[in-house]
Formats: structure tokens, C-alpha cells, sequence
């Protein structure tokens, strides 16, 4: 059974380091906890609920909005999205697979992979030393699974190719909820790494905040709640396919509800889908430009 390649000591049982990020890694797997325990989940992710009992985690994101109300059965649609882009890039010939921000991320041990395929999960050494703890000996359904303990909004780029990113062959990025919890210019910082060490054929996923919709009444609520615990969306678009264009990638936001997934989990909240409430957030992928 092989093992995670990690260098890190595991921590105590129940340590997260105290951040915001943290805590917004363990509203998703809250979330994915509550999912699994459903006759017929659309995410099963057996360790989220060992992730929330080992961090003493309770509660969930702050206020009690409608977005916040929202906001569990989002993050699990949202994982659904993303997974099955994810595994149709890896199938498409993006055998390496790179999770930026990665949290509590189980993609490496829950997706069904093809042959070959490596995932390599970037975060903060401390939050992965966590991870490692709860995992275990879990084995990974991917070929391997690699842990890289760096700042993704940071200086991480040598560390993923010491850990055997190879640039040369085509990659498929994920940066789920992570860009939009950075200054702008971090997240141009990451994207031209991203970019370098992307080959021809390339792609990427990331959820984007609409900077149209930051002040609606459907927002704004969440944001002020946000806020006032530390955590903010501080970086955000008007229009993801242009933005991403100038940064050398042919992007497109995905329209929610032609997700026939998405739209029978979210039918309860349509009453409050207002078209700003509706498109709050973009599901962005893309593929590498003019190479």
C-alpha cells in the first residue's frame, strides 16, 4: 500500500493552525460529512467527518443569511463540479494534477483516476501535518500523491518541481475557493507560476467571486459576517473569460443551472436566487492559450 509522500511529523490530534483558511477548509468538509451521510451523495468523502472530529470543529460559516443557509449544499455542489472536471482533464491527458491551496482535499483518495496520474497537494505544511494524522494509512486512488508544504500564495513553484512536477507534460490546475482569498497581487503572482510551469494542453479550475454582485443584499450580509472574523474575498472579477485571457488562458464561466445536480439541490433556495444571488460567484475553468 504505498504512502504519502510527505516529509511532516504529524501534530497532535486535533491541531489546525489558526487561521482562516482553516476554518474554511473545515466548512468544506463539514459539509462533505453531512453529504456522505445521504442515501445517494453527490460527493462521498469518508474522512471529512474524521477531519471535523479530530479538529473539535463545530458550527460552520458566520451569520445566518440566506447565503449562509445556502452555503453548505453550494460547497457540495461546487466539489461535483470540480471533480468531474478534474478526473475528464486527467482523462483528456492531464496526468498531473495540482491542488493549490488544497486543504482538506481528498480528491487524490476518492476520485476514480486514470493509470498514471499524480496529484500533488500544495499548502501550508501545517494544515497538510494535520491531514496526514487523520488520513492515516489511507491509500490513494490515484498512481501517486505527492504533499507539498508551501504558501501557495506565496513562493511554492521550486518546491512542486523538487517534489516531480515535470512543466513539460500538460498539468490540470485546481484552485477551488483559494484565489479569491488573496490580495490581487498574489493571485497574479500565482497565476504567472501556474502558467510558467504549464505545458501546451494545460488546464485549470477556480471558483471566482463577481465583483458585480460583492454589494447586493444577497451578499454584502455574508461578507460583513465574513469580515468581522478575519477572513475575507478579497480579490474578485467582472468578467473571468477577459481576465484570465490576459494572464495566456482561454477560460469560460460555466452556466449553474444547465447542472441538472445543481439545480435539484439548490431547488429549495430558488425563491432567493435573485439573477445578482444567482451569480455571486463564477465556476471558471480553462485551458492554456496559444500553445
Amino acid at each position: 500500500m504505498p504512502e504519502p509522500e510527505s516529509p511532516l511529523a504529524p501534530p497532535a490530534p486535533g491541531t489546525l493552525p489558526p487561521d482562516g483558511l482553516s476554518r474554511v477548509a473545515l466548512w468544506t468538509a463539514s459539509a462533505h460529512a453531512r453529504e456522505h451521510e445521504r442515501p445517494a451523495p453527490y460527493v462521498r468523502d469518508p474522512w471529512a467527518a474524521d477531519f471535523v472530529r479530530a479538529a473539535g470543529f463545530t458550527g460552520g460559516p458566520p451569520g445566518d443569511g440566506p447565503l449562509q443557509r445556502l452555503l453548505p449544499d453550494w460547497a457540495v455542489v461546487r466539489t461535483r463540479f470540480f471533480d468531474e472536471f478534474l478526473v475528464g482533464a486527467a482523462r483528456s491527458g492531464c496526468r498531473q494534477v495540482v491542488l493549490l491551496g488544497a486543504g482538506l482535499d481528498t480528491r487524490a483518495l476518492r476520485l476514480d483516476w486514470p493509470t498514471g496520474t499524480h496529484v500533488f497537494e500544495v499548502d501550508d505544511p501545517a494544515l497538510l501535518a494535520f491531514k496526514e494524522h487523520v488520513l492515516g494509512e489511507a491509500a490513494p486512488s490515484c498512481g501517486r500523491r505527492t504533499t507539498v508544504g508551501a504558501d501557495p500564495g506565496g513562493s511554492w513553484g521550486d518546491e512542486l518541481l523538487a517534489a516531480g512536477l515535470d512543466p513539460r507534460r500538460p498539468t490540470v490546475w485546481l484552485a477551488e475557493t483559494y484565489l479569491y482569498h488573496l490580495p490581487p497581487a498574489a493571485v497574479e503572482s500565482l497565476v504567472g507560476t501556474m502558467t510558467r510551469l504549464s505545458a501546451p494542453g494545460s488546464a485549470f479550475g477556480a471558483e471566482c467571486v463577481n465583483a458585480g454582485t460583492a454589494s447586493s443584499s444577497f451578499v454584502a450580509p455574508f461578507l460583513e459576517a465574513l469580515s468581522a472574523t478575519g477572513i475575507s474575498w478579497r480579490w474578485q472579477l467582472a468578467d473571468p473569460p477577459a481576465w484570465w485571457a490576459e494572464h495566456g488562458w482561454d477560460a469560460e464561466v460555466a452556466d449553474p443551472f444547465t447542472l441538472p445536480y445543481l439545480v435539484q439541490r439548490l431547488a429549495p433556495y430558488l425563491p432567493l436566487l435573485t439573477e445578482a444571488a444567482a451569480k455571486c460567484v463564477f465556476l471558471t475553468t480553462g485551458r492554456l492559450g496559444g500553445r
